[in-house]
């Protein structure tokens, strides 16, 4: 079974259920924010979503 997580897409205006396989966790800003990227299981368009940890 593969996890999925719950993004939103801004260019399809809809949450996306985008499979862990598709994401890269990432740190963003001088604070050091984690984060998970991925692109849209529909349009392509990359999603974006800040996470704890």
């Amino acid at each position: 079974m593969t996890n999925m997580a719950s993004m939103y897409c801004v260019k399809c205006k809809a949450k996306k259920e985008i499979s862990d396989s598709d994401l890269t966790k990432t740190t963003v800003g001088k604070a050091n924010r984690s984060a998970l990227k991925g692109k849209c299981p529909d349009c392509g368009t990359t999603v974006f979503k800040f996470i704890k940890g």
